[in-house]
């Protein structure tokens, strides 16, 4: 089977922001396509994506090395006194070692039984009130407004509030909290920033790693029931020790990312589907028990991370293709989402779709997203909130229209902006 093809620039940033058409060309024709100027494998198609992911021994979660490179790229597209800026601060940061989301088993485990307890299915009931109280307060503040920036007015501020709420932020330290949790879930998204704006995410991951410490420290001393202390206060498997503060900083930054930006992304493309079906509107207010259907399916026609790497770790093929040793993979789950062989009709929101919840926007096997439950629960309460809300939700024509981020990872709407008609 080939493994390339013409004209098909996958990470060129207009391809970035409309990925669709190229995702097609590749899982029809190059499902395991080489990239040659970044060394790397992408797997389009949805079969052979499942193969890689639940088959942890060949394909490795401990890609920290890709991260890094992206991030020495950046560094040294910057000024040389932008780059002794970021030297400085990140001298003063903690290393935060491995955990979670670049490790395998067993050490994986070890980390992830830490937060389980947080995401069980009675912790997940007993929180939809809370959700739901955060839902309905963040709508109240529309006031009266019936055209606004949805991202900036609901679809950001449901999820950081939770996820703040969940980790046990105090209410004095919030404004600081939103601004840095903000900025460190778009450095997953890989995107090119200003000198500038590097300087400024960097002083905030350091502030909040400060701000974090403190918050350990003051749980060691007087534990809540938050997710904070239970990092303080747990013990590391046969270790029989308590986390370093640079292991709880590594876990609390993956929970920023998959409690926060992943949630806020389908939020947002989920009213875009709206905006542009306004047919649907209708058929979840008379039928809001089909809402599970359209949040899977929005989960699947944009998912929140588009892809992850993987580290081969022995010579192997897959769909034809031999991959050596020591070469990275990228699984791309927004392309496995729109994939034909397994949904029919896949670029249209199908609200009685058999087993939608097979979409892969939340990974799989033994790296299945942790904050699904929570994720899912958030958006099954928060569009029928809205849509008591409003109706005849709609893009406003006077403003841009909405266009993806040009990322490499993640895919997120920096601003959608809607008008609606007052219930």
């Amino acid at each position: 089977m080939s493994n390339s093809v013409p004209n098909v620039q996958l990470f060129a940033p207009e391809t970035l922001i409309e990925p669709y058409e190229a995702y097609q060309t590749l899982r029809d024709e190059a499902p395991v396509y080489h990239v040659p100027e970044l060394n790397l494998h992408v797997i389009t198609r949805y079969d052979l994506l499942r193969q890689a992911t639940m088959d942890t021994k060949t394909y490795s979660s401990k890609y920290d090395g890709f991260l890094q490179e992206s991030q020495r790229i950046a560094f040294a597209a910057a000024t040389p006194e932008v780059q002794s800026e970021l030297m400085r601060l990140t001298e003063a940061m903690i290393e935060a070692p491995p955990t979670m989301l670049t490790l395998d088993e067993p050490e994986h485990t070890q980390y992830r039984s830490l937060v389980n307890k947080l995401f069980t299915a009675s912790q997940i009931k007993n929180a939809a009130s809370t959700v739901q109280g955060v839902i309905d307060d963040t709508i109240s503040n529309f006031g009266d407004a019936t055209s606004l920036d949805y991202v900036d007015a609901f679809a950001g501020p449901v999820p950081l509030r939770i996820i703040a709420d969940r980790l046990g932020i105090p209410q004095q330290d919030r404004e600081f909290f939103d601004d840095a949790a903000s900025a460190a879930a778009s450095a997953l998204r890989l995107t090119p920033l200003p000198g500038e704006e590097m300087v400024r995410r960097a002083q905030l991951a350091l502030d909040l790693q400060t701000l974090c410490v403190r918050l350990i420290e003051e749980r060691r001393i007087d534990p809540q029931d938050d997710m904070i202390t239970i990092l303080a206060n747990s013990k590391l498997g046969e270790e029989d020790r308590q986390l370093t503060h640079g292991e709880c900083i590594s876990i609390l930054n993956q929970f920023l990312v998959a409690g926060h930006e992943t949630t806020a992304s389908a939020f947002s493309w989920g009213m875009l589907l709206l905006c542009k079906n306004p047919e649907l509107q209708d058929q979840l207010r008379e039928n809001p028990e089909l809402t599970k259907t359209f949040v899977e399916e929005t989960l699947r026609m944009e998912a929140p991370v588009q892809g992850l790497p993987r580290l081969v770790t022995q010579d192997t093929e897959l769909g034809g293709v031999a991959l050596p040793a020591g070469s990275m993979v990228m699984l791309r789950y927004g392309a496995a989402n729109r994939d034909g062989r397994q949904f029919a009709e896949p670029d249209t929101v199908d609200l009685h779709r058999k087993r939608a919840g097979a979409q892969l926007a939340f990974g799989s096997g033994v790296h299945f997203c942790i904050g699904a439950p929570l994720a899912r629960q958030e958006l099954n309460l928060g569009f029928p909130a809205l849509l008591r809300h409003g109706k005849n939700f709609r893009l406003n024509p006077e403003k841009p229209a909405p266009a993806a981020e040009a990322s490499f990872i993640l895919r997120n709407l920096p601003h959608l902006h809607i008008e609606f008609d007052a219930v």
